[in-house]
């Protein structure tokens, strides 16, 4: 009797493993409608950056995410969702958001993420929301005056970023330090730990405006137009993002938004990144 009830036991056990396994009663995440639950909720959750001035920065005062991303999510939340519609954060690096997207974490990336046909594969983008050109930061006294000067030098990226790859192409001989985020690149920069930090020039605009001594150095060197980045499989959801998209910019939230963060960045020429002036 106790080996039948065993066997009965064992059975059931492993049928409702299966089922587990088979994810029986709930949906995959890639037959979700993240559209759909974002109006049901009346919310977007979106990845942005923390640690980025003028894009994405929280404020120690308050501690909410301020910058140029982080008000243009809100609006493009607004124009999909209506007035009630609410834009949730969730900070992430330039390592972690692809993952936290592919994860159902966030229901999209606006986080200066370049479009780019290695992360297609993985991801869909809307149409671009600010081209971008990547560029080089220096101590003001430094010798480098241009990207091909980064030869033999110590050039400082970070994880996740398509930017060393880009600077290799222009200095192949730099060596390279690669780090987890901005904040310790330019800790590291400071420190002497190399010669010169890249990525794009409007998140190196950040850096110099924060960070007295540092300045910008040479022409930006390459086009890199920034996508907010959606799952695979939400074709409705990325396209009311490029409809809201297009509506901020008609209506001149856009280009009131690029004054308001980059209207007095020296060194910065706003008025090459407005749209439908």
């Amino acid at each position: 009797m106790m080996k039948r009830l065993k066997y009965l036991t064992l059975i059931f056990t492993s049928l409702l493993l299966a089922l587990v396994l088979s994810g029986c009663g709930s949906k995959p995440l890639s037959d979700q409608n993240v559209l759909t639950n974002a109006k049901e909720s009346k919310t977007i959750t979106w990845g942005v950056k923390a640690d980025t001035r003028l894009i994405g920065l929280i404020d120690v005062k308050d501690g909410k995410e301020k910058g140029f991303e982080i008000d243009l999510a809100k609006a493009i939340t607004k124009k999909m969702l209506g007035k009630d519609g609410k834009a949730k954060f969730v900070t992430v690096t330039s390592q972690s958001r692809i993952p936290l997207l592919k994860n159902g974490n966030i229901d999209a990336i606006i986080a200066t993420m370049t479009i780019t046909p290695e992360r297609q594969k993985t991801i869909d983008f809307s149409d671009s929301y600010f081209d971008a050109g990547q560029s080089i930061l220096v101590k003001e006294n430094s010798p480098i005056k241009k990207v091909e000067d980064l030869n033999d030098k110590t050039i400082i990226g970070v994880v996740g970023s398509n930017s060393v790859e880009n600077v290799k192409k222009f200095a192949p001989k730099a060596r390279v330090l690669q780090l987890p985020d901005y904040a310790q690149a330019l800790t590291a920069l400071k420190s002497g730990q190399g010669d010169a930090l890249t990525t794009d020039n409007v998140i190196l605009a950040g850096m110099a405006v924060n960070n007295p001594g540092y300045v910008l150095r040479g022409k930006a060197f390459t086009t890199e137009p920034y996508g907010i980045g959606v799952n695979k499989g939400q074709k409705d959801f990325r396209e009311a993002i490029n409809k809201a998209l297009s509506e901020v910019e008609k209506d001149g939230t856009y280009n009131k938004l690029i004054m308001k963060w980059f209207g007095n960045v020296p060194g910065f020429n706003y008025k090459e990144v407005l749209r439908h002036d």
